[in-house]
């Protein structure tokens, strides 16, 4: 490889160079000569993509402002790879550009513990945002531009993606945000080489690429992929027209290769070692070059990067008391809350910018009283569910804090890939969720949430909290923008009492400060134990009055963490030899589940009922749903004396 590598970044010459131009055929020489000898040593892989994306990823990190020094900053422009799969053609451009040895990607892709996965992670250094679907890269980018927009940064986004994956959904949900939100900092590159998985694009799902793009408001820009000239030209010019642009890129699958070249089999087809030779023969490399390698691959094991998970850094202010006498919903103490914060926190010199993310529900998820106070943080996204979530999520990685509040069923039932990938790459999105559970009432089995804790407890980094009254939602808002990483709020829709003590007081008030995991004890008893999630806790109550009329003590624990069981409590409660969960969700997999499996962990023995959701809930007042699926304060205490009739 030349010594010489042109300067390029941030477009700092008006054309290239022979010089530049004869450099950069060079490094793409020799970086498809890695992509083949990673894809042979791992004998799988995705290599003609990877070829025919090459020269893109070279002149992409070669014009962005992003290098191995500041690429671990917020203040930079950001790359995204969507069609993650072409993940050796994103590593070896890495690589060329000085990001990591080549020799290490070449030697270890696709090893087990190795940073350079099969698809690409943000353990590699330079790449900012893990892929995985297709189609969710340009909305990764669109939240990367949207933090850029809002810390008043002049740093660009660049997305790379695939023509197949042109007809997803949410590439048009992003697609439209852009425009909407006026963002001449994103560029977009399609690598259209008319191939995909299962044949020609035209064939496998036919779509007018630049028509697409176009009618959603999208400049668009054409030139041959493979010449350096034309891409930086069109680079240049996207950067300054002042819209999004897209620029279609027309290129030649598997590039450089002559077996490859236009045969949709090697989309995914590793090379042969005979096959191996003679590619890299016809690329002007040695067909030893493999044997040189193999000896590299583990040993020693290359470390990735450590991404910690995201951070916020608001004024979260003084927490509000609700007085016993005030009785409001879970949402609305939420809405009054984030508003407060924003207030704060709003276009203060120096500070965070917080992203709120609306689906068309604003005064339902009350978000609107933000969206008053803030209105440049305010994003409505229209009833765009995918595109948002990620685009939340990926802001939250860019300097901002961002949260995004939508029903239960919308914002993880429907998009829990989105909110999987957002776990993976750490991001630290604050997600609101209201109408959860069987409080969604007449809008019936539909909209009934009832699965969120369990899709939730699928993954291994989001928390989540499902706070019992207005008092602790309160407090749990402020605690979540102090907390890394992601954070769900769940809360239902009706109005909910202020729980007091036995003397009348706010429980969730005064001296009480909000800990994750930390499960409330309410009431004292001795002949069992109910353990009552978020709002089912006043229903709890009400069966522990109608117990104790009958001489029947209680111990009732209000539980906001099903994901993190409190283990003191627990055996606290197994002390009285019989627990109950009380919840409004499939108690299966919510916390009726949870329970049984941290009672069995920690080798505690009690009679043990889960009481819960056990099909889907009907459409009626809520107070009949909860009714009808047994779960009123009536039906929990003639079911607790059941349990203790058994002890």
């Amino acid at each position: 490889m030349t010594n010489y590598q042109p300067s390029l970044r941030g477009f700092s010459v008006e054309t290239l160079s022979c010089k530049d131009i004869t450099s950069l055929e060079e490094m793409a020489r020799q970086a498809r000569i890695n992509v083949l000898t990673m894809v042979a040593l791992a004998g799988s892989g995705h290599p003609a993509g990877s070829l025919s994306s090459m020269d893109m990823y070279l002149m992409t990190y070669g014009v962005a402002n992003l290098t191995p020094e500041n690429c671990n900053n917020v203040d930079r422009d950001y790359v995204v790879v969507s069609h993650g799969h072409t993940s050796p053609g994103a590593y070896s451009a890495l690589a060329a550009w000085g990001f990591f040895d080549p020799l290490d990607a070449a030697a270890n892709f696709r090893l087990c513990a190795s940073p350079f996965q099969g698809h690409v992670e943000r353990e590699v250094p330079g790449i900012d945002w893990g892929s995985g679907n297709l189609g969710q890269g340009l909305a990764a980018g669109v939240g990367f531009a949207l933090a850029q927009k809002a810390r008043q940064h002049n740093g660009r986004v660049f997305v790379l993606l695939g023509d197949g994956e042109q007809t997803k959904g949410q590439v048009a949900e992003a697609r439209r945000v852009a425009v909407k939100e006026g963002l001449s900092n994103i560029t977009a590159l399609i690598d259209y080489n008319h191939i995909q998985i299962s044949g020609r694009t035209e064939n496998v799902m036919p779509a007018d690429v630049r028509a697409l793009w176009e009618a959603d408001g999208w400049g668009v820009l054409e030139c041959d992929g493979h010449s350096f000239t034309e891409l930086y030209a069109a680079l240049r010019d996207g950067a300054s027209d002042g819209v999004p642009t897209a620029i279609i890129c027309h290129t030649l699958m598997g590039k450089g290769v002559s077996f490859m070249e236009g045969i949709p089999d090697y989309h995914g087809k590793a090379p042969n070692m005979e096959q191996y030779r003679q590619a890299v023969v016809e690329l002007g490399g040695d067909p030893h070059f493999i044997d040189e390698v193999r000896p590299r691959r583990g040993n020693p094991l290359p470390l990735g990067r450590e991404v910690p998970p995201a951070q916020s850094t608001l004024c979260v202010g003084e927490p509000r008391t609700y007085s016993p006498t005030e009785k409001t919903d879970n949402r609305s103490a939420f809405g009054h809350a984030l508003a407060d914060i924003g207030a704060r926190n709003y276009e203060k010199k120096g500070g965070t910018p917080l992203l709120v993310f609306d689906c068309d529900l604003a005064g339902s998820v009350k978000t609107d009283g933000f969206a008053k106070a803030c209105p440049h943080w305010f994003i409505q996204a229209g009833i765009q569910e995918h595109g948002t979530a990620t685009m939340a999520g990926a802001a939250s990685v860019a300097g901002v804090s961002s949260l995004w509040a939508d029903f239960g069923v919308f914002g993880l039932s429907e998009v829990y890939n989105q909110q999987r990938l957002n776990d993976i790459n750490k991001t630290g999105l604050k997600l609101a969720l209201t109408h959860v559970g069987l409080d969604v009432g007449e809008d019936g089995m539909t909209h009934q949430a009832i699965d969120y804790i369990g899709l939730l407890r699928n993954m291994f980094g989001w928390k989540l909290v499902v706070p019992a009254d207005p008092n602790q939602t309160d407090r749990a808002t402020r605690w979540a923008f102090t907390e890394p990483g992601n954070v769900c709020l769940a809360m239902g829709r009706s109005k909910l009492p202020t729980l007091v003590d036995e003397e009348g007081l706010p429980i969730f008030a005064g001296n009480y400060s909000f800990e994750y995991g930390k499960a409330v004890k309410i009431r004292d008893g001795k002949d069992g134990a109910i353990f009552a999630l978020g709002a089912m806790t006043w229903r709890a109550l009400e069966a522990w009055n109608i117990l104790r009329e009958k001489g029947i003590t209680v111990k009732i624990f209000s539980v906001s963490c099903p994901l993190h069981i409190d283990t003191e409590a627990l055996k606290e409660a197994c002390s009285t030899g019989a627990v109950i969960t009380a919840e409004d969700h499939h108690y299966q997999s919510g916390l009726g589940a949870a329970t049984a499996f941290a009672m069995a962990q920690e080798h505690l023995f009690a009679s043990f009922l889960p009481l819960g959701v056990w099909r889907y809930g009907d459409s009626g007042k809520s107070d009949d749903v909860f009714n009808h699926m047994g779960l009123n304060s009536t039906s929990i205490a003639s079911r607790v004396e059941e349990v203790l009739s058994k002890k």
